[in-house]
């Protein structure tokens, strides 16, 4: 990597003075985009050049024995980076956006602390929010109403709950999945409860004040490009012995119905190996599931306000973004001087 970068950044304690001085709003870097786009191998890199740490903001890397099909490095492919905030729970623990941001939080100071300029990396827009912007917990749960919701789903179907959010919080609507019966049923629950839709809620709560001042980069790649890559994940996945960690899953004793177990890939294969489907359907669902999913987590960045757009070209190398981030870095941290 270009040292420059290093010398420009980091000579005479640039950083860590800066840190010091500027204790309301402390630098953070993010770095986000869509799945098998690169962003681990590229993080790598600049978390070398700038000689800090990545942290990890992924759904599914926090759980423990799900390695392959989260694509979570390998000792040898984190190069001496320190990852935090993956293998936090078993894979039959809850986990969700606001256990991240407590555990990403003292992290972010640990480094501050060192002088060093946090890095976190993932595809969870759900857990960057949370971390930036704090989360709008809403009222507290009605277990009565809740499981109310529950008996409509099962009698009416989860198609026409969702149908219902689509008329009083078409906003929330638009985001979810139909098949995401949790987050839909919440949803509903706090519309039933206030009077007011969810997406209401989260644009009046909008921008919390935030402890960082943050440099937000999302990578972006032509689609095609991109689902050439997310077939190529899903084979090198395959190869890696994909099947093989979700058979062990399952003899484990993790059920299908795990929100762990339903991710990408432990999903599909578990289906195979319980003879839902033949193993060629099940990559074929592998493959379009993830399409699909890197299409959604595009949606939810492109609307994220301050996001700052890195394009990677489809026969790019890692060093030759990771040196155009860098330099993007570089601009950051001469704005934050006084």
């Amino acid at each position: 990597m270009n040292p420059s970068f290093e010398q420009c950044l980091f000579s005479n304690h640039k950083l860590r003075n800066l840190i010091e001085a500027s204790t309301s709003s402390r630098p953070l870097v993010v770095l986000v985009g869509p799945t098998a786009i690169g962003k681990s191998r590229i993080a790598i890199e600049v978390a070398q050049a700038l000689g800090t740490e990545v942290l990890t903001a992924d759904s599914t890397q926090v759980y423990r024995g799900m390695n392959i099909g989260t694509d979570t490095p390998s000792e040898e492919e984190r190069q001496g980076i320190p990852h935090r905030l993956i293998d936090l729970v078993e894979p039959d623990e809850p986990f969700n956006a606001g256990e991240f941001r407590r555990r990403a939080l003292p992290e972010i100071s640990r480094l501050h602390d060192n002088g060093l300029l946090p890095l976190v990396v993932g595809g969870t827009g759900l857990y960057v929010r949370a971390l930036l912007h704090g989360l709008w917990s809403g009222p507290p749960s009605d277990h009565v109403l809740r499981g109310r919701l529950a008996d409509e789903a099962r009698v009416r179907g989860g198609e026409s709950m969702y149908q219902e959010l689509g008329r009083v919080d078409p906003v929330t609507a638009r985001r979810l999945h139909p098949r995401d019966t949790v987050k839909v049923l919440r949803a509903l629950e706090v519309y039933r409860q206030t009077g007011a839709p969810l997406s209401k809620a989260h644009e009046q709560h909008g921008q919390e004040n935030t402890p960082f001042r943050a440099l937000v980069l999302g990578l972006t790649m032509e689609r095609a490009a991109l689902y050439q890559r997310i077939d190529r994940r899903v084979d090198v996945e395959l190869a890696k012995g994909l099947v093989e960690e979700t058979r062990v899953l399952l003899a484990e004793g993790y059920s299908r119905g795990l929100v762990s177990m339903k991710s990408l890939g432990y999903r599909q294969m578990a289906g195979y190996l319980e003879g839902d489907y033949s193993f060629a359907e099940a990559v074929r669902r592998l493959k379009r599931d993830t399409r699909h999913f890197a299409k959604r987590q595009m949606t939810w960045f492109r609307k994220e306000p301050g996001l700052a757009w890195v394009e990677i070209h489809a026969d790019e190398s890692v060093r030759s973004v990771s040196r155009r981030i860098l330099s993007l870095i570089e601009g950051f941290v001469h704005e934050l001087q006084p």
